[in-house]
């Protein structure tokens, strides 16, 4: 298997499971809202006071970590093909941030919003800046992906959620990202 299939395999196989330990901590999460909670409430809600639901939070903080784990992995494996700096450098803040999300949930405080905008950001400007490494029209979508991350990323800081909810608007950072990782592992998966 080439460098750019292992990387594939692992990118895919890391968005896949953490996509699949979300849904499953939001399932296991009492009274969860996909519109009034964060992403993160599921490896701990802390408001006033700090709630953690088992094993919501668990399957959670596992999941984000080996997120970030394949991520980094992954990223070696895109180095060995493409020897990008830049992208690596993405990719490997974006694997940190996550295994950050999952180390440090939100009764970590401020660290834990510095590691989630650390996620979400570079995994947004991951996408956006892979149109260097992919084709035609393959491209177009991973610079739209991150586009549409990075303008619910600012759309959330400044707390305007267009009727989504704080948790709605959260999911449009995530999701495409999220998206893009998986199609992203898809296009390196198979042979050139």
């Amino acid at each position: 298997m080439e460098n750019r299939q292992k990387a594939g395999v692992i990118v895919f196989a890391g968005a896949f499971q953490f996509i699949i330990g979300m849904l499953l901590a939001e399932l296991l999460y009492p009274g969860y809202s996909v519109s009034a909670n964060y992403i993160s409430d599921l490896g701990a809600t802390c408001r006033d006071t700090c709630v953690i639901y088992q094993p919501s939070a668990t399957i959670f903080n596992i999941s984000v970590i080996f997120l970030g784990i394949f991520i980094l992995a992954g990223t070696y494996f895109i180095w060995q093909e493409f020897q990008n700096k830049f992208m690596s450098v993405l990719l490997v803040l974006t694997g940190a941030g996550a295994i950050g999300v999952g180390v440090f949930p939100e009764t970590a405080g401020k660290l834990h919003f510095i590691v989630s905008a650390i996620a979400f950001l570079f995994g947004a400007l991951s996408a956006i800046y892979s149109c260097k490494l992919v084709k035609m029209p393959y491209s177009y979508f991973s610079v739209l992906l991150g586009i549409m991350s990075l303008t619910a990323f600012v759309l959330m800081g400044f707390e305007t959620y267009l009727g989504l909810g704080a948790g709605g608007m959260e999911r449009m950072i995530a999701y495409p990202v999220l998206l893009w990782g998986l199609s992203f592992g898809s296009y390196f998966m198979s042979p050139e």
